[in-house]
């Protein structure tokens, strides 16, 4: 069992910078082994991709988010980041870490991840 908290959210103003955390733990789970992923989810959308970290090296953003979004990891501290830069309104939504396994191909797609966590608020006033 793997157990991903987010923390870091909040309200700002428009081009405001904000980073997430997600810190991961299991008794039998390894880091390194899993590729990280993050999604949200605004009111009344659907859920979705926004960025994810595979194989530790190669990244991958939504289009909305490309340029202004940074993913990465610490493995020493488990933790994955997602570094939010120049913030729009439309960037409001919960914004959930996920996980998966290395073996799974893909990433932006919930169904290829495996564990998912409580998710943060983002919310930008513009």
């Amino acid at each position: 069992q793997v157990q991903l908290v987010e923390s870091g959210g909040g309200l700002v103003q428009a081009g405001d910078s904000l980073r997430l955390s997600c810190a991961a733990s299991g008794r039998t789970f390894s880091f390194s082994r899993y590729d990280m992923g993050w999604f949200r989810q605004a009111p009344g959308k659907e859920r979705e991709f926004v960025a994810a970290l595979i194989a530790s090296s190669d990244t991958f953003y939504n289009d909305d988010v490309k340029g202004r979004f940074t993913i990465s990891r610490n493995n020493a501290a488990n933790t994955v980041y997602l570094q939010m830069n120049t913030l729009k309104a439309e960037d409001t939504a919960v914004y959930y870490c996920a996980t998966k396994v290395k073996t799974i191909r893909g990433h932006n797609l919930q169904s290829f991840y495996n564990y998912w966590g409580r998710g943060t608020q983002v919310t930008v006033s513009s």
